[in-house]
């Protein structure tokens, strides 16, 4: 699809599996499976959805999925599944090698967002898209440096802490700004500090890359939060403000975890959200 003056595909890492109890929170499990069926271990699926947007000048992607190097126990603790392939294999179909890619937005540094950002370890390490200039918010990595004991395991410095030792390749954002032209960061802190949503488009056409604002369309229901995030009533503020303007403004929404419905047009009724017109990406 295009959106502005951007070019859009969907890229998939993958998908993996996390605890379904902690991907909804305090919602009973009696409402959450019905649309999301936990496995035998109550896990639910989440997809590993990234996004591409090329003008013909900048080639961005948003997100790397959860890349390589986990170990045989992990990869069964999260049931880490490529049917189709990993991200890299994915964006080879388009024709693109990874040293094509000009811009990595990370809408922050959780391993199954960033994970893809560096491959092997130690003096093997190296940077998977060794050209892209790769965008965070400040505000997230003095977080990932410095995480709690609750969200330590889901920041792994191996994944990313390459980048600090090559400036030219990291740029950070400070709040709500114009990353590229006609793509702007949103940032929201109920997941975790400095997480940034991505807008791309211009006027009556854009799009949101929801992040784990929403990382499924059945949680465009606001209190549906997971136990994740860290501080869950800024969640529930920040969902009301962004989806009632999504809505209003008739934004495309992309899903970064839901395997089913990936991107949707949708509509609100008295503070209550749901999908209008799912969207193929």
């Amino acid at each position: 699809m295009k959106v502005g003056p951007w070019q859009v595909d969907l890229l998939s890492d993958g998908v993996y599996r996390l605890d379904g109890g902690a991907m909804f929170g305090v919602v009973p499990r009696v409402l959450w499976e019905k649309k999301h069926l936990p496995d035998d271990q109550n896990r639910v699926e989440l997809a590993l959805n990234c996004l591409l947007l090329r003008d013909g000048e900048r080639t961005v992607l948003i997100d790397n999925g959860m890349g390589d190097g986990w170990s045989e126990k992990e990869l069964a603790i999260y049931g880490l599944e490529r049917p189709e392939g990993d991200l890299l294999a994915n964006l080879g179909r388009l024709g693109l090698d990874p040293s094509e890619i000009t811009d990595v937005v990370l809408t922050h540094l959780h391993f199954d967002h960033a994970g893809g950002t560096v491959r092997g370890e130690g003096e093997e390490a190296r940077l998977v898209f060794p050209n892209a200039q790769h965008w965070l918010q400040s505000a997230n990595l003095r977080w990932a440096q410095n995480p709690t004991e609750r969200d330590r395991v889901s920041y792994r410095a191996q994944k990313w802490e390459l980048l600090l030792q090559d400036p030219d390749r990291l740029r950070l954002v400070e709040g709500a700004t114009e990353i590229l032209p006609h793509l702007r960061a949103i940032p929201v802190n109920g997941h975790t500090p400095g997480q940034q949503l991505l807008l791309a488009g211009e006027d009556d056409d854009q799009l949101l890359f929801a992040g784990d604002l929403v990382p499924y369309a059945s949680q465009l229901r606001v209190s549906w939060v997971m136990a994740y995030d860290l501080n869950p009533l800024l969640t529930l503020q920040e969902k009301r403000d962004i989806l009632a303007r999504a809505a209003s403004e008739d934004w495309v929404l992309v899903f970064e975890h839901d395997p089913e419905i990936a991107a949707a047009r949708i509509q609100g009724e008295d503070g209550n959200f749901s999908v209008r017109e799912r969207v193929e990406i």
